[in-house]
């Protein structure tokens, strides 16, 4: 899925989160694709908080650095936005052909959009096409529209760091796009596509390899950190490392425990309820797995307690699962570490200019 940008020149995938900012460079061979470029930068949490940028110097000087580490050469990028400034909605509309729907779609995304219609970007893709209600023949369309001033907040950051936004998306595609190239997706199947970062949680339902619900709810990370740091009485600092470390020193285990199987059920009920509602909308009654990213999904017991709601059938992604990588140039450890938190840049990195 594409979005309001494109050119057609080599690119690589820029992911600018609220806790990190990751890159991804690939290159298309016959087999495939080949990692050229991996890299993640961590940024302080006061940089972006829940998705918005309150330090464009240093966020831009981080990006900087880490383009600078991995010995990045390309200007042209692919980056991607979420949260309560994107709003994605299916919706159906009488039979038009693309420019017709080009023209009209502006006043037809008035009745959907919850803005002021002159403050977005607004951007539609064809699905396909059906019969109505009424036995006329109408097309099922994809309607994406994001706030011009989270667009404008964004590249103007790359822009900054020197680089040129030729492709801008929204998070919760990107993760099809990867869920796409690194795994085998079967006729009737529906895969729940779970991106949990530090501030937003992206879910695509994806239903014969097509995607036919998403949402973005504001949970990830940072949930873990701040409830640790509240109900431990801990630093920010030493809440974030007793979320990433087993049996971090002078914390109760049994406590630790209890407050992250707490959010864990929190995020877990976020997904259930978008399944939940996903399926008053769908005649299809069955989930037949449930595939999580992002660097909250590694959440202690979160994949265990889903697979109990699930029936089993949820599992962590990788990015990387299809993608060549030379053991010379890489640390096929660090690159497992790290690879949820890749699944948007790989997402990107996969885009080429003027593809929907």
């Amino acid at each position: 899925m594409g979005f309001l940008f494109s050119k057609a020149r080599p690119l690589f995938g820029l992911d600018i989160g609220s806790s990190a900012i990751k890159v991804v460079q690939l290159r298309e061979t016959k087999r495939g694709y080949f990692l050229e470029k991996f890299g993640v930068k961590l940024l302080a949490p006061e940089m972006i908080v829940d998705g918005t940028v309150m330090d464009a110097g240093r966020v831009v000087e981080a990006l900087k650095e880490l383009l600078a580490e991995q010995k990045i050469k390309l200007k042209d990028v692919a980056i991607s936005i979420s949260g309560h400034s994107v709003i994605v909605k299916k919706i159906n509309l009488p039979m038009m052909t693309e420019e017709e729907l080009e023209e009209s779609i502006k006043w037809e995304a008035e009745q959907y959009i919850p803005f002021d219609i002159n403050d977005v970007n607004i951007d539609s893709h064809i699905l396909g096409t059906g019969e109505g209600q009424d036995g006329q023949p109408q097309m099922s369309v994809l309607l994406v529209a994001a706030k011009k001033d989270k667009l404008n907040e964004y590249t103007s950051l790359v822009a900054e760091a020197g680089l040129t936004p030729l492709v801008v998306d929204v998070d919760a595609f990107t993760i099809e796009n990867m869920y796409g190239i690194n795994y085998d997706v079967q006729e009737n199947e529906v895969v729940v596509l779970v991106n949990i970062g530090a501030s937003v949680m992206n879910i695509n339902i994806l239903k014969n390899s097509t995607s036919a619900f998403t949402r973005d709810i504001s949970i990830g990370g940072n949930r873990y950190t701040e409830t640790i740091q509240k109900e431990l009485n801990l630093s920010y600092q030493d809440a974030e490392q007793a979320k990433r470390v087993e049996n971090p020193e002078g914390v109760n285990p049994e406590a630790l425990a209890a407050v992250i199987h707490a959010v864990n059920a929190e995020v877990a009920g976020e997904i259930t309820r978008s399944i939940e509602y996903f399926k008053t909308t769908s005649i299809q009654e069955n989930i037949d797995k449930v595939v999580l990213c992002g660097g909250a999904a590694k959440a202690r017991g979160l994949v265990s307690l889903l697979g109990e709601r699930f029936g089993g059938a949820v599992e962590l992604a990788n990015p990387f699962n299809r993608i060549e990588i030379d053991p010379k140039s890489f640390s096929i450890e660090q690159i497992r570490d790290a690879a949820p938190q890749a699944a948007v840049s790989v997402g990107l990195a996969i885009r080429k200019m003027g593809d929907r």
